[in-house]
């Protein structure tokens, strides 16, 4: 259990102080956080709506990313971008461009295809249409992480895998309990949060533990 607790502080660690600086970044995870814990209250409840939700709150993030948070070298970090997308155990930049061009062609596929292929029932309507594009997107989003998680099985071993999909399952919870003061900073004037350079989670330990697999 110590290991796998270390596996996971490292992957949240890596996560924070390499593609998280920017306050803006932050304060759109918290929202994010939000919106995707309304996402999990859907999840049972109406999945088509979940869907909608969930996908909102992964355009709210990932603005975040593209839009905000600094590239090139990475001074505070001293390593290379190129470094970080290497390493980086989920979905980096060119996944994340690939898992959202599959997002976008949804409803293209399905405006062309109503049904897409007996899938689903003819829409009567609009909203039909949005509900049965909801579905799809709840689909993308699952298979997209079933997809990495298997990719990390071959590539960096089965528990790499299960730890990262426990992460990002969780991300939500652990977003809010990091990123709550991120506005009150972006307020200040305060656009990268300097505070990363002397973060310190008990990452030497955690890294030779989550990168030994």
């Amino acid at each position: 259990m110590s290991r796998l607790s270390d596996m996971l502080r490292t992957q949240r660690f890596d996560d924070y102080r390499f593609y998280h600086q920017s306050t803006v970044n932050q304060t759109l995870h918290l929202i994010s956080a939000i919106i995707f814990l309304a996402c999990y209250a859907l999840l049972f409840k109406d999945p088509a709506l979940a869907g909608l939700v969930g996908w909102l709150a992964m355009l709210t993030r990932q603005t975040g990313h593209f839009f905000f948070e600094p590239n090139g070298y990475d001074a505070v970090n001293d390593v290379s971008n190129e470094y970080k997308e290497a390493v980086k155990v989920g979905y980096n930049q060119t996944r994340k461009i690939i898992l959202l061009l599959v997002w976008g062609s949804a409803p293209i596929a399905l405006y062309v295809y109503p049904t897409l292929f007996g899938l689903f029932a003819p829409p009567a309507d609009r909203i039909d249409f949005i509900r049965h594009v909801g579905a799809l997107w709840l689909a993308i989003g699952i298979g997209g992480g079933l997809a990495r998680m298997i990719q990390l099985f071959a590539t960096r071993g089965v528990t790499t895998g299960l730890v990262w999909v426990f992460k990002v399952l969780t991300d939500p919870f652990h977003n809010i309990a990091l990123y709550w003061n991120s506005p009150l900073k972006l307020l200040r004037g305060e656009f990268i949060d300097t505070s990363i350079a002397g973060a310190d989670w008990g990452e030497e330990e955690a890294e030779e533990a989550a990168h030994s697999a």
